[in-house]
């Protein structure tokens, strides 16, 4: 890592070939013929930094402009030399495993689990088959991000649309879900197909590595070293019982208040009956207010000045514009140890979710940005989430200056409801991706089948109306992990689990609790999961009563 950091627009790394990857490696087996064994993690270590580094960056040139033809041929050869490097980093892991006694102390015996799941998910037989399945993926990313549609007057993309998705008019609601729908309606063929790829090419990966199925490949490609798909059930379970049916009262009451004949999907997104909080200004002026968030949240700490660094050296793309892929992200560079956030302003209380979700992931990375090897630089993603959710949380009591005029308070609860209302919705997304690869041949019915069934389950109030494409369990194509990611969705509600834990300390330990999380954030990701909650004074979500205290304070502050 450098000591200087340069400025976005100023950042280059090598454009690796296979040539240049196999000459890093053989470096690395030099050393190990040697026996010097320091001179080979080291190498190693910074081979990894340096191509993960370059990869991060086509990768985001690539979300900024999806319609750029440069940027989708740097992206398709970063997805074709992924498994070559792969191949080569399981080739050196296993080197290193022959001596386990060695490379733990070394290492560390956590580094030394999540090399040892790494090796088991990768053989040369399935890289052309790495290679499509990220193609495939970057297909179903510039599909969303081509959408052009008509509203208003107006041609907009579907995060543009997400405005009049939370109008308090209720007909201009229904007419924005009716126009994000028919998108959808369009495209859905083309999503079907694409998924049925996704879906055989992964259980092939599968079969041909020796799993029963993608389910516990795909645990360990998210290197799940601590739990598995049983304590996960068991946790959607208890989100079933315990979440769904507060969230279901807090809607009915909010069709009283607002005088609606029951809720519709179109409601939904409607939070707050006098209208969802809007953020305080535009880019430039939550920028600026940002800033004095972060100066007074920690006063005495570093989230100011590194929040002020970020702006300064432009480590952030927060507006919405055409071409531009959906959602928003954080992702790093290893040799330079700054983080990059990504984003889609629309001028909605998403603005500042998104915003302050992903500053926590930003943090965290910053401040583990020492720690070796780059296995620690990102813990796993069920810890990873605890530092972005946490992070909305915890800045609650300087929140008002980004949203508007005396809307603060309307926004803390429209937040904690909006978070409760996730955790079913995130249990229902991680069952599913659980049955669809428990049963790859279903046929594309079948899968919308299976969505409407546990949509019923997990979200029973939820009423599509004359929304035919979604009422016919289309709604999970909308939701990119399950396309690129799968089995990353759970992360979300384990690690919310926890952060409204951050939150109820806050509620009477401020400092304290701002505390608990920096150190959280500077572990990165030298830890498992449950060691980092356990670590942090926090209650493993995989514990029977995990929820209860939160779900019955979350129950007193909203219903009295």
């Amino acid at each position: 890592m450098t000591n200087a950091i340069p400025s976005f627009n100023d950042l280059s790394f090598d454009r690796p070939s296979r040539e240049s990857l196999a000459a890093d490696y053989a470096a690395v087996a030099t050393y190990l013929d040697a026996d010097d064994w320091d001179g080979a993690l080291a190498a190693f270590d910074d081979a990894r930094r340096r191509f993960e580094s370059w990869a991060s960056l086509v990768h985001l040139q690539f979300s900024r402009h999806t319609t750029d033809e440069q940027a989708k041929t740097d992206r398709d050869y970063a997805d074709a030399l992924a498994p070559v490097a792969t191949g080569h980093e399981v080739t050196i892991k296993r080197r290193l495993l022959e001596d386990r006694a060695r490379l733990e102390s070394s290492v560390g015996s956590y580094v030394a689990a999540l090399w040892e799941a790494d090796i088991t998910t990768f053989d040369p037989r399935i890289a052309a088959d790495l290679e499509k399945e990220a193609k495939l993926s970057g297909d179903y990313t510039a599909l969303l991000a081509s959408a052009k549609i008509e509203f208003d007057g107006k041609t907009l993309n579907l995060a543009g649309l997400v405005p009049y998705q939370q109008s308090l008019d209720r007909e201009t609601r229904h007419r924005a879900e009716q126009a994000r729908w028919a998108f959808f309606a369009q495209h859905g063929p083309a999503l079907d197909a694409l998924f049925s790829e996704l879906v055989t090419l992964r259980t092939n990966m599968a079969k041909t590595l020796g799993f029963d199925s993608y389910t516990a490949l795909g645990y360990r490609r998210m290197r799940r070293t601590d739990y598995g798909p049983n304590e996960v059930a068991a946790f959607r379970d208890r989100i079933a019982t315990h979440v769904t049916p507060l969230v279901n009262a807090l809607l009915e009451r909010r069709a009283l208040e607002a005088g609606w004949d029951g809720i519709k999907a179109w409601d939904e997104a409607l939070i707050d009956p006098q209208g969802n909080p809007h953020p305080a200004g535009d880019h430039d002026l939550l920028l600026a207010r940002a800033q004095a968030m972060f100066d007074a949240f920690d006063p005495d700490g570093d989230m100011g000045p590194f929040f002020a660094g970020m702006v300064r050296d432009g480590y952030l793309d927060l507006k919405n514009r055409e071409g531009k892929a959906g959602g928003g992200f954080c992702t790093s560079f290893p040799t330079v140890g700054m983080p990059f956030i990504f984003a889609n302003f629309n001028g909605t209380h998403n603005d500042i979710g998104v915003f302050t979700h992903e500053m926590g992931h930003a943090y965290q990375n910053w401040k583990s940005r020492g720690l070796k090897p780059i296995d620690a630089l990102w813990p796993t993603m069920d810890g990873a989430e605890i530092h972005s959710m946490g992070l909305e949380f915890l800045t609650w009591p300087q929140i008002d200056g980004l949203v508007e005029e005396g809307a603060g308070e309307r926004y803390r609860r429209m937040h904690l409801i909006d978070s409760l209302s996730f955790l079913p919705y995130g249990a229902c997304v991680d069952h599913f991706q659980h049955e669809i690869y428990a049963k790859p041949d279903m046929t594309p019915e079948e899968r919308h089948q299976t969505w409407q069934r546990l949509e019923k389950r997990y979200l029973p109030w939820r009423d599509w109306g004359d929304l035919d494409y979604p009422a016919q369990g289309g709604r999970w194509q909308a939701q990119m992990h399950i396309y690129r990611a799968p089995f990353y969705y759970i992360d979300y509600t384990l690690a919310l689990c926890c952060a409204m834990q951050l939150w109820l300390g806050s509620r009477v330990d401020p400092q304290g609790t701002l505390e608990i999380y920096k150190a959280l954030c500077a572990a990165g990701g030298s830890r498992p999961f449950t060691a980092l909650v356990a670590e942090a004074g926090l209650v493993s979500p995989f514990e029977t009563d995990a929820l209860a205290e939160v779900v019955h304070e979350a129950e007193q502050v909203l219903l009295g």
